[in-house]
């Protein structure tokens, strides 16, 4: 039986407390390993680019939000422009809703409390590397309060992108979007890019918590 390559982790947070709090839970799990940290945004970027040369990316940066020089809301759209194939999860806290959005509209692709256990953090990457959506439900009741409006409402989505867009918020891949509904994966990921141009959204986590202020799915 093949065993799967591991999910390779870089760890970004300027309290270095935090951050090895991280790499323990991180270490402690399986198929799972943490290739580097750094301390803050730059030093990501500059570690990615050094991993790039020898062909040793990572699968997903857990980026903090809060940090000097370059915070984690720019360090995520630089990450993701420069190395579009990553994926980038967030680590935050209640009080970081706004930043929260603002990586979100940079691409992050799913967000945890630092004080998540080992499991949820397990979730998340694995969410991540199968571009997935992973929405803490706490943190999730919290964004959504103050969630932007869309740009229109809902009704200008077809039944089939409504189909779609609920089908995001429960965490599927467009791999299982389009086993569900009977469709080509292509087909899928054109009724995922469609809706979220209507809506005026950049992400499928974005998406997820519009699918759950409209009250289409609860929470997990």
């Amino acid at each position: 039986m093949t065993v799967p390559d591991p999910i390779r982790v870089l760890v970004v947070d300027d309290h270095a407390v935090v951050r090895r709090g991280v790499v323990a839970y991180l270490e402690a799990l399986e198929d799972v390993e943490v290739a580097d940290e750094a301390g803050d945004g730059q030093e990501a970027l500059d570690r990615l680019a050094r991993a790039a040369a020898h062909d040793e990316l990572p699968d997903v940066v857990l980026m903090d939000l809060q940090m000097p020089g370059m915070d984690g809301v720019t360090a995520t759209g630089e990450v993701l422009r420069r190395f579009p194939q990553l994926k980038v999860v967030i680590l935050t806290s209640f009080g970081e809703t706004e930043r929260v959005h603002a990586a979100l509209e940079n691409g992050a692709s799913g967000y945890l409390l630092k004080d998540a256990g080992p499991a949820e953090v397990d979730a998340a990457l694995r969410a991540a590397v199968r571009d997935e959506v992973f929405l803490d439900a706490a943190v999730t009741r919290r964004l959504t309060q103050e969630m932007r409006a869309p740009r229109t409402g809902l009704g200008v989505l077809t039944a089939r992108e409504k189909e779609v867009l609920v089908l995001i918020a429960e965490g599927r891949s467009n791999k299982d979007i389009a086993r569900h509904l009977v469709i080509s994966e292509r087909t899928a990921r054109t009724h995922v890019s469609h809706l979220l141009t209507k809506m005026g959204l950049t992400s499928r986590t974005q998406a997820a918590l519009l699918a759950v202020k409209e009250g289409l799915v609860q929470p997990r």
